[in-house]
């Protein structure tokens, strides 16, 4: 069983219930997914780049990504409808907790200089994203094998109402939120 799982289901949905005064356990908000998206800019000059950006998806994630096309055409940037513009990755269940727990517990305090993830990146919905500069903080990915640093958003769903019933779920599943 997963750990962070464990821990959701014995500590947080009772320390949840009483805070937020739920009358129901199906009432306490859970994480639904973790969107993993990484976008791949440079693909028309380097076709290569989109295989190195899925690989680097699927050693951090555990899951083979799907690649994602442009939905207009763009002229300014030089870009097609139906060109491939990046990867993403839906993770659920078991490799969504272990994902997690390996984000918050092994990956982000690897960061240099790290003071938190911001806490004013929720849509209003309960949602919850951050940004991730480079993909080397992932200990799975081997310095020497990165073509070139790429960033990746990190997209947390819930079935939270508000920012502040998500905010407290994901503090409670350790997510360090800066303090500013």
């Amino acid at each position: 069983m997963v750990r962070l799982k464990d821990k959701y289901l014995s500590e947080i949905v009772p320390a949840m219930s009483e805070r937020f005064k739920y009358k129901s356990v199906m009432q306490v908000p859970k994480l639904e997914k973790v969107v993993l998206n990484m976008g791949v800019g440079d693909f028309k000059d380097n076709p290569k780049a989109m295989d190195a950006a899925v690989g680097d998806l699927s050693i951090v994630s555990g899951q083979k990504p799907i690649i994602t096309k442009a939905k207009k055409s763009v002229a300014a940037f030089k870009l097609r409808q139906g060109m491939s513009v990046g990867c993403k990755v839906t993770l659920r269940g078991d490799r969504m907790y272990e994902f997690v727990d390996k984000l918050v517990n092994v990956v982000l305090p690897r960061v240099r200089d790290f003071r938190g993830v911001p806490a004013n990146s929720f849509d209003g919905r309960g949602n919850y994203s951050v940004g991730v500069k480079e993909q080397l903080i992932f200990p799975e990915i081997e310095y020497d094998k990165v073509e070139k640093i790429r960033g990746m958003d990190i997209a947390f769903v819930t079935t939270a109402k508000t920012d502040e019933e998500s905010r407290e779920l994901l503090k409670q599943l350790g997510m360090p939120f800066s303090q500013s």
